[in-house]
C-alpha cells in the first residue's frame, strides 16, 4: 500500500510518500515556514508525490501528526488529511507527536526506555514515558517541571523532545538525549501508520491545553429597538 503521510504541528510544513511494502521511503518534501502551513501544505504535497513518481490516485491511505503542538498547525494537518481521505475513498489515520518521537529514539537507543517531552512554554510540558518497546506507550500528560524531572529519575530513560535538554538539566545532568526537536521525522509518522492499520477512525487533534484564543466578552452591541 502507498501511504501519504503529512506533518503540520511545529515550524515544519512536510509530507512524504512511504511503500508499506517493502516498508520504504519514495519521496518527501519538507520546508522549515514557522507558520502559514495552510497556504503551502498542498504544494508541499504535491512536491512529495512528484519526488516518489507517484499520483494521488496511487495513494492508498493518509496518515498525519495529530500533535500535540500547534494549535492551528494541528488542525491544518488534520483537516486536509481528512479532505483527502474523503475525496480519494481512502483510510486515514493520526500519530501522535509523542510516538513518533519516542520511535525515533529507540533507532537511536535500541532497548531503552524513552520520556518525550515537549516545550509546551508557560514552564509546562507535554510528556510521554515509554518502554523499549511500542507494547504500553503512557498516557500523554501536561505538566510542570518538578514534574517532568520527577519522570526523568526513575529509571534515567532516554529523554527526547524540544524540552529534554532543559528537563535534563534541572534533573542534575547525566541523561542520554535523543533528538531535541519539536516533531518527528516525516517518516516515522508515515512508519508508525503503516505498522499500527487503520481501523477506519478518522484522526483527531490531540490537543493537552485548551486554546489560547477566548471569545471576547460584552463585545455585543446593545440592541435598539426601532
Amino acid at each position: 500500500m502507498i501511504l501519504l503521510a503529512i506533518d503540520t504541528v511545529a515550524d515544519l510544513c512536510t509530507a512524504c510518500v512511504w511503500d508499506g511494502d517493502p516498508q520504504r521511503e519514495l519521496g518527501r518534501c519538507v520546508r522549515d515556514i514557522g507558520k502559514g502551513h495552510a497556504e503551502v501544505l498542498m504544494a508541499v504535497i504535491d512536491e512529495a508525490l512528484a519526488a516518489a513518481g507517484r499520483t494521488y490516485a496511487d495513494l492508498g491511505a493518509v496518515a498525519v501528526a495529530v500533535g500535540p503542538g500547534s494549535f492551528t498547525g494541528i488542525r491544518v494537518g488534520v483537516a486536509a488529511a481528512r479532505g483527502l481521505a474523503l475525496a480519494l475513498s481512502v483510510p486515514s489515520a493520526g500519530v501522535s507527536t509523542l510516538d513518533a518521537l519516542a520511535e525515533d529514539a529507540r533507532a537511536a537507543f535500541p532497548g531503552r526506555a524513552v520520556l518525550v517531552a515537549l516545550d509546551a512554554r508557560r514552564e509546562e510540558f507535554y510528556v510521554a514515558a515509554q518502554g523499549p518497546d511500542t507494547a504500553a506507550p503512557a498516557e500523554p500528560r501536561r505538566v510542570r517541571l518538578p514534574e517532568a524531572v520527577a519522570l526523568a529519575r526513575q529509571g534515567r530513560p532516554v529523554l527526547a523532545g524540544s524540552g529534554a535538554a532543559t528537563v535534563a538539566q534541572a534533573a542534575g545532568g547525566g541523561f542520554d538525549l535523543a533528538a531535541q526537536a519539536a516533531t518527528a521525522d516525516i517518516a516515522t509518522y508515515a512508519r508508525l501508520a503503516a505498522r499500527r492499520g487503520f481501523s477506519g477512525e478518522r484522526p483527531r487533534p490531540l490537543y493537552l491545553r485548551d486554546a489560547d484564543a477566548r471569545p471576547q466578552q460584552g463585545f455585543a452591541l446593545p440592541r435598539k429597538d426601532a
